[in-house]
């Protein structure tokens, strides 16, 4: 039987929660073809993948040699973005059985996302998981994005329970070492599958090397209930 008494489980929200990259691609790329650069490939946008968008911004800037201020560069694409969310962001079916599974017993859960606020809000309020996730933390509501440890630790502050005692859901290579950094363990759930051999997932208590397709809630819910804090 499982123990879950004293744990509290912090989300990443994109590509972890909902399959929001192919959104987050189509507005880099129509915000980058504004900007004169129409070669942005899918291969292009995995570089970002589990970044916080305003360090995206940065290294587009130097990558691309872009003239527009950051500013308007992250206005822009979230402006973007939050079309695309709207209309469309598909909760993963496991996932969303694993949250639901942790709510019915009662543990804290959170989610910290190197999204913008607007961004998180409006995704958890359209898919509806914000009955259930009610602590969010963006990455700009802190000093340094993953993988500093900083939207972890907020999270856990704001659930008001010792980092110790958190597990992290993360599907990419920063938020598995800002996890670890913070002190907590976590599931790990490869958003990039090819790139699950990366030495730092080891670092996950749980790593599920197959992606969302070899996820399951039932696996998760055991692992944490009989894995010792």
């Amino acid at each position: 039987m499982n123990d879950l008494d004293g744990i509290s489980v912090i989300f990443d929200l994109d590509g972890t929660l909902v399959d929001s990259e192919p959104n987050y691609y189509e507005a880099g790329r129509r915000t980058l073809a504004e900007q004169g650069v129409t070669d942005f490939t899918w291969a292009d946008h995995e570089r970002y993948v589990g970044i916080s968008t305003q360090e995206t911004i940065a290294l587009w800037k130097e990558r691309y040699g872009l003239d527009a201020s950051a500013d308007a560069l992250l206005a822009d694409k979230n402006r973007r973005y939050l079309e695309l969310a709207r209309a469309s962001t598909p909760v993963y079916p496991q996932m969303r059985a694993f949250v639901e599974l942790l709510a019915g017993d009662g543990v804290p859960l959170a989610v910290a996302s190197g999204s913008s606020r607007p961004a998180i809000e409006a995704i958890l309020a359209g898919t509806g998981l914000d009955e259930r996730l009610r602590v969010v933390v963006s990455a700009e509501e802190v000093a340094h994005g993953k993988p500093a440890p900083d939207v972890f630790l907020e999270a856990a502050r704001r659930l008001g329970v010792a980092p110790g005692r958190c597990v992290v859901v993360e599907d990419a290579v920063p938020g598995v070492l800002a996890a670890g950094a913070a002190g907590m363990r976590c599931i790990a759930v490869p958003y990039v599958v090819t790139r699950a051999g990366d030495p730092a997932f080891a670092a996950a208590g749980l790593v599920f090397r197959g992606g969302q397709g070899e996820f399951t809630a039932r696996v998760a819910y055991e692992w944490l209930g009989g894995s010792p804090v």
